[in-house]
């Protein structure tokens, strides 16, 4: 019950700061937080602010959870590939809100352990261990992309994954700093959309940082 109340008021702060997709604001409502954080970190998972998760990594601040989410803007059934799994948290959201979930991450411990939460609370998933940067050739076309860390540029495997009017979300910037940008695909060329600065953990692989 204590959890509930938390979820609660995360959602309430989330509401006031201009999140006003209800999908995301029902699921964010759900999806149990304490679950993917760290052993100890259970009553501030729901707090405005990120939190280690090992690795020099971190589960987002929910705020920036739901702004990706609301961005994203995809109908229930849309194939979305998530670029950072993490602990599994963003992945959990997209999975409540209805949509079929395809996401990597490039750390085989967190990788498994985001999978064994996301299936103990029984949603329907694919996940790789795996360079995201590159990402996943077999399942595209995706309806939307979603990287959770910060690139020095919007790497052209990703654009080249998306459908006809598909959303790319990326946070692009230097390691401190980034503008989170939505790119939308027409034909061979994209709308691109600055959305707000944002603080993600670098992009680590073959398009992103070394």
């Amino acid at each position: 019950m204590i959890y509930k109340r938390k979820r609660e008021t995360m959602v309430a702060h989330v509401r006031k700061l201009g999140i006003t997709d209800e999908k995301v604001l029902k699921s964010m409502d759900i999806v149990p937080r304490h679950k993917f954080v760290a052993s100890g970190s259970e009553f501030q998972a729901y707090d405005e602010k990120a939190l280690p998760i090992g690795y020099e990594q971190t589960i987002s601040h929910p705020y920036t959870v739901a702004v990706m989410s609301q961005a994203l803007s995809l109908d229930k059934g849309s194939r979305v590939l998530e670029i950072g799994t993490g602990s599994g948290y963003q992945a959990a959201v997209l999975c409540q809100m209805g949509l079929q979930v395809f996401t990597i991450e490039r750390i085989s411990a967190l990788g498994k352990k985001a999978e064994a939460v996301l299936n103990e609370l029984k949603y329907h998933f694919a996940l790789r261990i795996g360079d995201g940067t590159m990402g996943w050739q077999t399942y595209a076309p995706f309806d939307g992309i979603i990287v959770t860390a910060g690139a020095p540029v919007s790497p052209e495997t990703l654009l080249s994954q998306l459908k006809e009017g598909g959303k790319l979300l990326i946070p692009v910037g230097s390691k401190d700093e980034q503008m989170l940008t939505m790119y939308i695909r027409e034909g061979a060329s994209y709308t691109k959309i600055e959305i707000e600065k944002l603080s993600f953990v670098p992009l680590i692989g073959q398009y992103g940082w070394q």
